[in-house]
């Protein structure tokens, strides 16, 4: 008996055969996200399989597969989605991939305390659904929203595109259940703030399945807006944009959208509203109706000071309408084009270094076609860029080379501007390299961490 059917038939003894996933597609799904490399092999047919993926739908029966695993000392990859994009799934041929994918009901709502709780494998969008028929929202909108799970938002650290009003998934996460890689189930209260040593909760924030699995989320959830107002303004360039930015945020003003696109995107997508070298700036604020009405002339007052002009309301209604449709990899790759996106951060500072550096870099790699960026993530004390290339190799066998090069120039450029690798979509495979660099003297406290959750080093090993 192959190790792999050994294990599927302990499993199935502990759980019944209704618990593990046998259709091959089914299988073969589960054992990638949607990183551009794993569906780039997965087309050469050359992406890994696991032993087993298993289906739990309590918190019982996820501890029951984590206590296996430990005896056995086999990998446990969880699953949510697959909608990450940095290579977090990557499973071994010994490894039991743990989808959540049936663990996806509204537990319940808290209308007084304005909390939500919910399991993890729960599309978000259903989630999102789910609270707007009860009249609240949580304010969370990544653009993958549509594809991916609320216990994937928090385990990658996600931001959503209102971040700046609502705050990122750190902000919304107030309590959790999980189970340890020993097996054991801990859970922690809701409450609206605590004081009582380090915040347990960071320990899963961001750690992308290395930490134990995640099996019951609360979140703060918001009544829905009374009011919605938008305005979009021009800029003569991205630098101006940029200063616009810096001075709303410094002033205190926080619509949940502002997103600065530079001449590149901004052309591409809103040609009828910009001319050639300019930025355009979105711009959406939501509430009571005097507060709204108040933000956005607060703030198009800021950014006519620094150069701008108004154009109305109507890129921000077309951004609505089209925010999550994006062109799938395939339909690039397919014709040896490798597209991605490369989300960073840096203080207000060092934003022009950050953004000329990384452009400069990418533009350098032999096959790039285009590289852009546009600022969508805004604090008091800086702003991420999210920067987009494609890039076609003279051959398709250097479609991988290729793709790495640019990532290596993105990721070298943003160090020496003093930002950080990664604003939203977390670590996985992709970034990993530069994680000690940024990280400097505190990084070996993270292997601290996880040596002590995780002593035997069976959750997703290889990723972070």
């Amino acid at each position: 008996m192959t190790d792999a059917n050994r294990i599927r038939e302990d499993l199935t003894r502990e759980l019944g055969a209704d618990r593990l996933i046998h259709d091959e597609e089914a299988i073969a799904r589960r054992t990638r996200d949607s990183w551009v490399i794993s569906i780039w092999r997965e087309m050469q047919n050359a992406s890994p399989r696991a032993a087993c993926v298993v289906q739990p739908t309590t918190t019982a029966e996820v501890a029951t597969i984590i206590r296996y695993a430990a005896g056995a000392r086999l990998p446990i990859v969880p699953f949510g989605l697959g909608s990450g994009v940095c290579g977090a799934i990557q499973p071994e041929s010994s490894s039991i991939v743990l989808d959540l994918g049936a663990m996806r009901r509204l537990l319940r709502i808290d209308e007084v305390s304005l909390l939500a709780t919910v399991q993890p494998g729960m599309l978000g969008s259903d989630f999102e659904a789910a609270l707007n028929d009860a009249g609240y929202s949580m304010g969370h909108f990544p653009q993958s929203i549509g594809v991916s799970s609320v216990g994937g938002w928090v385990a990658t650290r996600a931001a959503g595109q209102y971040s700046t009003r609502y705050g990122n998934i750190e902000d919304m996460l107030v309590a959790f259940e999980a189970v340890l890689p020993s097996g054991e189930v801990v859970r922690t209260r809701p409450s609206p703030r605590g004081a009582t040593g380090q915040d347990i909760r960071h320990l899963f924030l961001g750690a992308e399945g290395t930490a134990g699995v995640l099996t019951e989320l609360t979140f703060q959830i918001h009544p829905l807006p009374e009011s919605t107002r938008c305005q979009g303004i021009v800029f003569p360039s991205i630098e101006s944009g940029l200063t616009a930015l810096r001075l709303i945020m410094r002033a205190g003003w926080r619509p949940p959208v502002l997103r600065l696109y530079d001449e590149i995107e901004a052309t591409r997508t809103y040609a009828d509203v910009v001319q050639t070298g300019e930025s355009l700036l979105l711009v959406l604020t939501e509430g009571p109706e005097t507060m709204t009405q108040t933000e956005i002339e607060a703030v198009e007052a800021i950014c006519v000071q620094a150069g701008g002009r108004a154009v109305g309301a109507k890129p921000v209604e077309d951004w609505l309408a089209h925010r999550n449709t994006v062109p799938t990899f395939e339909s690039f790759l397919e014709q040896n084009v490798i597209v991605d996106t490369i989300e960073v951060a840096v203080t207000w500072d060092r934003i022009t270094d950050l953004y000329d550096g990384v452009l400069a870099g990418m533009r350098a790699v032999p096959g790039l076609i285009v590289a852009s960026g546009h600022s969508s993530h805004s604090y008091a004390t800086g702003t991420n860029i999210y920067f987009t290339f494609a890039a076609r190799p003279e051959r398709p066998e250097d479609i991988e080379a290729t793709y790495f090069d640019i990532w290596r120039a993105a990721m070298e450029a943003t160090l020496a501007a003093g930002g950080t690798v990664s604003h939203h979509h977390g670590i996985g495979r992709v970034r990993r390299d530069w994680m000690a660099r940024e990280l400097g003297t505190a990084y070996p406290l993270l292997g601290l961490v996880k040596n002590a959750l995780d002593p035997l080093g069976i959750m997703n090993p290889g990723a972070l």
